[in-house]
């Protein structure tokens, strides 16, 4: 099932701008995007679903001087484009001028930008998909009879194309894929059930991990946490476990976004060029990673994205701005409107085995529940399950245990972050090793 051309979404996003301006719209933007794709289910050994997927959506905001509107739509026909264009010039003509409003500054749009290598189609049959994913559920069942169910591996696949324009006279766009393949089983043994998964997600389908290495990966993990015991209460360090941790980086960006900041809703309020971590610590932004899962070479207003440190020598270099926060603060977009592009943070280059022998005694965690934090006062409890340590060596799974702490304690105790960090995903970390947390147990 094929998705509509680039040069004829090019063509919607100009079309739209047009009838915009036609209306009497001081200025506007809009973004197209159309994919299609394959998703199927095995479970047990059979084929529990197949799905020919297909999306596809528009949105436009137009602007009468500093009056702002904005509708969406699913149908990219000529008429419900034109209706959709006119619903957003009703809304913005009945809506109360806002100085911060407007596009983003035309000097920003991307004009010249890379093929970051973002589209591989897979051209794979539905039969074909259900091979691969029986393999991979076939590999975690073999593992061990203690594999006792299975929910299921899933294969998804999906390519299509993004185009975004504006009337700057920025109009761009490219294609994308996203392919994965995941498988979640059960393990039991006396009375005792746990449930777990492992998963790979690429751009390019030609490096997945295999089947058989996702099966295994998903069975292991789920043996590894039966007979799970609680804790007593107590102080202790923690280290979050490399597939966690990403959790930990996206609390960080969700405080210095300038939304947050403007809104003064944030634990890290005002914090630019303030010392939020260890001197050792450099988190970076890089979007023009070659098929990151995160790559585009323009944010979601056209303005060029570019790497950028976000903490040098533990110092907060930046916040994460789209037009409208820059100018609630009296700054310029930093390129960030839909979000950070693959986020990473460098390594004290040692394994997650070496990290539990230097902390001797604590906690490892490989599972979070719940929320848990407050974004305004950064104070962190969440439900958690993982293994406990002592002489640098796992002694017994735990679970049924909760972790506390304030966030900004947690990045100011952060003892070193692994090596480890080749996980599926576009958040590149390894295991972060905190120096002390309360563990509240039975």
């Amino acid at each position: 099932m094929s998705s509509p051309s680039i040069e004829l979404l090019e063509q919607m996003v100009a079309d739209l701008l047009a009838e915009a301006k036609k209306l009497g719209a001081s200025s506007a933007d809009a973004a197209v995007s159309s994919s299609a794709g394959l998703s199927l289910t095995v479970r047990m050994g059979e084929t529990e679903t197949i799905e020919h997927t297909r999306d596809q959506g528009l949105g436009i905001s137009v602007y009468f001087g500093q009056r702002k509107g904005s509708a969406s739509t699913t149908d990219l026909n000529p008429a419900a484009i034109r209706e959709a264009v006119g619903k957003a010039c009703t809304i913005a003509k009945n809506t109360s001028e806002d100085d911060c409003a407007g596009l983003a500054d035309a000097a920003l749009m991307a004009r010249d930008y890379p093929d970051l290598d973002l589209c591989h189609p897979w051209p794979i049959s539905p039969n074909e998909a259900m091979q691969v994913a029986l393999r991979a559920e076939q590999a975690a069942r073999d593992l061990d009879p203690r594999i006792s169910n299975s929910e299921g591996a899933t294969l998804n696949t999906q390519s299509g194309s993004f185009i975004y324009g504006n009337s700057h006279g920025f109009v761009g766009g490219y294609p994308t894929s996203q392919h994965s393949l995941s498988c979640v089983v059960l393990s039991e043994e006396n009375d005792c059930m746990q449930r777990d998964y492992w998963y790979d997600s690429r751009r390019d389908w030609h490096k997945l991990a295999t089947p058989e290495s996702i099966g295994r990966k998903a069975a292991e993990r789920a043996l590894a946490k039966l007979h799970g015991r609680q804790l007593g209460s107590r102080q202790s360090p923690v280290i979050f476990r490399a597939d966690i941790a990403p959790g930990l980086l996206r609390s960080l960006t969700g405080a210095i976004r300038g939304h947050a900041q403007y809104r003064q809703a944030s634990f890290l309020l005002n914090s630019l060029g303030e010392q939020i971590f260890p001197d050792w610590v450099e988190i970076r932004e890089d979007p023009l990673i070659p098929q990151g899962l995160s790559s585009a070479p323009f944010d979601n207003e056209g303005v060029t994205t570019r790497p950028k440190h976000l903490i040098k020598n533990g110092t907060l270099e930046t916040y994460i701005l789209d037009s409208y926060s820059a100018r609630k603060l009296g700054m310029q977009t930093t390129g960030n409107a839909g979000g950070v592009r693959n986020l990473s943070i460098e390594s004290n280059n040692m394994g997650l085995e070496q990290m539990l022998q230097e902390m001797g005694t604590g906690l490892l965690v490989t599972e979070l529940m719940g929320q848990g934090l407050n974004p305004v006062t950064g104070d962190y409890s969440r439900g958690a399950a993982g293994f406990w340590v002592e002489n640098g060596e796992i002694q017994y799974p735990v679970e049924e245990i909760t972790i506390a702490s304030n966030m900004q304690d947690m990045f100011r105790q952060l003892v070193a972050v692994g090596n480890d960090n080749d996980i599926p995903g576009s958040v590149k970390t390894g295991s972060w090793w905190i120096e002390n947390m309360t563990i509240a147990g039975n």
